[in-house]
Parts: C-alpha cells; sequence; structure tokens
C-alpha cells in the first residue's frame, strides 16, 4: 500500500458527495484530477470501491469501511498537526461556518484580520441556503452559522453582526420619475424570487404578506448573482439585499426604486447550538468579533449608511 494523503481526502470528499463532479468542486481540483488521483487510489486494492450503476456512482461496502479509516487517518493527522503548532506557541485547528448565500458579501470581513493573525487556523466555509444552514447547526457539524432570519426549531445562542436592508431593484434602463411609489407599483413591475428555503426569499414573503402587495411573480432563481443578473438584463425587477449589489449600484447597472415601507430591515447574526462545547479556536473567533465587531463595521461596511 502507497496511499497518500491526498488520495485518503479526496476518495472521503467523494464518499461525502457521492460524485466526482461535486468532489471536485468542493476540493477546487478539476475533475479529471480528481478521477486520477481515485483510480490510482482504487489500483492500490483488489476489492472494488465505488461502482457505476446507470451513469450514476456508489460506494461499495467496502468503499464505506475504507472510507472510515480514512476519515480517522485524517483526524488523527489533522491533531498532530494542531498539536504541532500548539506546541509553538500558535493558535490552531479548524473553524467551520454554514452561511446563508448574501452572507458571503458579510463573513470575510468579520475573518480576514482574525485569520490573518492565526496562520495556524484552517478556514472551512459553506455557502449555501437557510435550510441547509440550519440542517447543519443541528447535526453540530459547525462552530458557527451566519442568517438574517433567525431559526425557530432549535435553541441557539447569537451575536447580532450588522443591520440588513432589502430594497426594491431594478436596471437603469427602466425610468422611475416618481419621488416615491405606493405598493400599487408592484401590480406593474414583475418580480424575480429567490427559491424556497432561501432567507431572502422569506424575508421577501412575510413582507408582501403582511402589507397584502400585490406581486406578479416572474420567475424564480437559485442565487442572489442569478436574480442579479436577471434584473440587469431586464427579465424582472427584484426585492434584494443592499449588502450584495454594492457595486451594481455604483457602475450604474442597478437602482433602487423608492417604494413606501423600504427598506425591509432585519439583523445578520452569527448564531450557535446553545451549550455548545467550544474549540479553543472557536472561543478566540468569539472574543475577537466582541472586540472588533464595531470597528469592523465602521472600516468596510461605512457605505452601507449612504442608503
Amino acid at each position: 500500500m502507497n496511499y497518500t494523503i491526498h488520495q485518503l481526502r479526496i476518495f472521503l470528499k467523494i464518499t461525502q458527495t457521492q460524485s466526482v463532479t461535486k468532489a471536485s468542486e468542493e476540493l477546487h481540483l478539476t475533475q479529471p484530477a480528481v478521477s486520477i488521483q481515485l483510480k490510482n487510489f482504487q489500483d492500490q486494492f483488489d476489492i472494488p470501491l465505488t461502482e457505476i450503476v446507470g451513469r450514476k456512482l456508489f460506494i461499495t461496502d467496502f468503499g464505506k469501511e475504507i472510507a472510515l479509516a480514512a476519515e480517522n487517518i485524517l483526524n488523527q493527522v489533522n491533531a498532530i498537526n494542531t498539536k504541532t503548532q500548539a506546541y509553538k506557541g500558535q493558535l490552531t485547528g479548524r473553524l467551520k461556518f454554514s452561511i446563508v448565500s448574501t452572507g458571503k458579501y458579510v463573513m470575510p470581513y468579520f475573518l480576514t484580520d482574525f485569520l490573518k493573525n492565526h496562520d495556524g487556523i484552517e478556514l472551512l466555509l459553506d455557502v449555501t441556503n437557510k435550510t441547509r444552514v440550519i440542517e447543519s447547526l443541528e447535526k453540530n457539524e459547525v462552530d458557527f452559522s451566519l442568517v438574517s432570519v433567525l431559526p425557530d426549531t432549535i435553541q441557539m445562542e447569537k451575536i447580532e453582526l450588522m443591520q440588513n436592508k432589502l430594497y426594491v431593484v431594478s436596471n437603469t434602463r427602466q425610468k422611475f420619475k416618481n419621488k416615491i411609489y405606493d405598493k400599487s407599483i408592484f401590480e406593474t413591475i414583475p418580480l424575480i424570487y429567490r427559491e424556497q428555503g432561501s432567507g431572502t426569499r422569506q424575508i421577501m414573503e412575510i413582507f408582501i404578506k403582511k402589507n397584502n402587495m400585490p406581486v406578479r411573480k416572474k420567475m424564480e432563481l437559485t442565487s442572489n448573482e442569478a436574480v442579479k443578473q436577471a434584473v440587469i438584463a431586464g427579465l424582472g425587477c427584484s426585492i434584494m439585499p443592499l449588502i450584495g449589489i454594492k457595486n451594481e449600484l455604483q457602475n450604474g447597472e442597478l437602482q433602487i426604486i423608492p417604494v413606501k415601507g423600504f427598506p425591509i430591515k432585519s439583523v445578520w447574526n452569527l448564531i450557535w447550538v446553545k451549550g455548545k462545547n467550544h474549540s479553543p479556536v472557536a472561543l478566540s473567533f468569539l472574543n475577537y468579533i466582541k472586540k472588533e465587531k464595531a470597528n469592523i463595521i465602521k472600516d468596510k461596511f461605512d457605505w452601507f449608511e449612504q442608503y
């Protein structure tokens, strides 16, 4: 046997995703590179690790046992690295987050300086929709999550990071001459929605229902970026978080439509399961956020208050 740590990591990811393509995406490798490493790893065993049925990849029973062993080996490798760095006086370990998709415009700014000061920390950041974020919390797979709508299915603790604002937006080829519009404007502008399970959609739908707005639903898209590009292309308007459209507002691709009752306001919250036994890395990050939150907001998000 002459397998490598790299091959173990790749094989474990394939078993977790049940897909070479998805594994390559999550590992930031090309699909051919992952396929080659899988073949090289398989060649060291007489018993199949995987099988293809109807163009779908399945992990054999033997493969599942090897995956479990691979996970144990990789955990031991991480433990060795952590102990080595700790012996040298460095804060080390993994910091795991799951954040809603629009949170990618927020969370990196609260992480950058902390990670620069601690080279021994490995960051795992899963950007997904609200449903998956809550699942990862419930399964205790992460240290923290970032959401703009608090879940009501689990007990949790939180730190408020910053305000979230949602505006009605369109491309700049459309002209809106009124200083302010009432809700009747939604009778004339088709709205593009996020998918079910999105926090942005949940905030949007609660507001629409509460205010009895006459909405014309145009289409449903699965990411903030997809909605943004559809609006820029002229396929409709949308209700979008300000945090994700800064560049498009400043370069004239998008505009805010002044509608009475907007912006819709919520709060970005860093949350974790109540009673969670935090690692030294996670505790250090919490202390950093409590101390530096106001400075980060002032330094990185001063533009936010202009709207």
